[in-house]
């Protein structure tokens, strides 16, 4: 059922010979109980339960590999209706109560990014709305498996978001809605290489939601060697394209994430070219630990800087006023970095 959006499943209720009335009842109730129809608490007519299981009882994403790491993020590996597998990861908050989960967008990815282990599986497909849902749900019940609420979202998983927009839109209204997802578009981030046409797209949507720039560089000469899509939209461009996001999504603050690799993008002037840029701007700088994925498309081996460098980095950062943090690392016992338990299970 995750997809079905509402009106859909009306006209298949009528065409059932049933009332549509009953359509919302049941997104309702699948929403809420993480992608299980509750139908002991439902009254619904005599035949309709065994109507919607004989159509959609089987089947949707299933988990065939799932890790848990000291800090208790869990990743999961789902495998699809065509045997095509992706990542979901589950995320504890500093609140004990709260959880945030990152969804994946994308059967692998495009964007050929040289650090990321998704790139090295290349891009197989896009998901559907209800694929993106239905990792939703299935973080949504491992939230509750451990007593705590799915708080926050992030497409910040395989596959890059903007490339499939007219999905995640969709996913995204349905995670949003009062009468399904429940989040609110605030509790919901888009993370993007820096697609122009999509952050305009994205913006144009008015959603609400929250946007993310994933950098991780401040010059285009830097950038386009870790992220080939950076030789289509320059620095300037993609930060001109996040002011429009902003003046349409009332002027909220937003993130610039950027991760640290040792003598790529870690020296003090690469700071200050990164403070500039980001002068008069209202964003924050989510600075990244990186997790070793092997050697990258290029051939190179990435690695960390030394605490003493990343501590420089920030330092320069602060001292020009750009409000910045390292991201808490996540997960680093479980194959934590984006695709690296897909490509592990696919080579073993």
């Amino acid at each position: 059922m995750s997809d079905l959006p509402l009106e859909e499943l009306q006209r298949r209720l009528a065409g059932w010979g049933f009332k549509p009335s009953h359509a919302a009842r049941l997104l309702r109730s699948f929403y809420a109980g993480a992608g299980q129809i509750a139908w002991a608490e439902l009254k619904v007519p005599g035949g309709l339960r065994e109507r919607v299981e004989g159509e959609y009882g089987a089947g949707g994403a299933q988990v065939v590999a799932r890790q848990v790491a000291a800090d208790e993020t869990t990743k999961l590996l789902l495998r699809l209706t065509d045997g095509k597998t992706i990542e979901a990861v589950m995320m504890p908050d500093h609140r004990e109560d709260r959880v945030a989960g990152c969804i994946s967008s994308q059967v692998g990815c495009a964007m050929a990014c040289d650090f990321c282990a998704t790139a090295q599986s290349g891009f197989e497909r896009n998901l559907s709305a209800g694929e993106m849902l239905e990792q939703f749900l299935h973080l949504r019940h491992e939230a509750r498996a451990v007593g705590r609420r799915l708080q926050t979202v992030v497409f910040m998983g395989m596959g890059e978001p903007l490339l499939n927009l007219a999905n995640v839109l969709e996913a995204i209204r349905r995670m949003a809605s009062n009468g399904l997802g429940g989040l609110g578009g605030r509790q919901i981030t888009v993370s993007t290489v820096g697609i122009v046409p999509g952050i305009e797209a994205l913006a144009d949507a008015r959603l609400g939601v929250n946007l993310a720039i994933s950098l991780h560089a401040p010059d285009d000469a830097t950038r386009a060697r870790l992220l080939p899509a950076g030789r289509r939209f320059g620095v300037e461009e993609i930060m001109a394209a996040a002011d429009r996001f902003q003046a349409k999504n009332n002027d909220r603050p937003m993130s610039v994430q950027y991760c640290l690799l040792q003598g790529v993008n870690d020296s003090p002037e690469q700071a200050r070219q990164l403070a500039a840029l980001l002068e008069h701007r209202r964003m924050h700088v989510n600075l990244l630990h990186y997790n070793p994925t092997g050697t990258s498309l290029s051939g190179r081996t990435f690695a960390a800087p030394s605490p003493e460098v990343a501590e420089a980095f920030i330092a320069e950062l602060r001292s020009r006023r750009v409000v910045t943090h390292f991201r808490r690392p996540r997960g680093r016992d479980i194959d934590a970095a984006c695709g690296q338990l897909r490509q592990r299970m696919q080579t073993s």
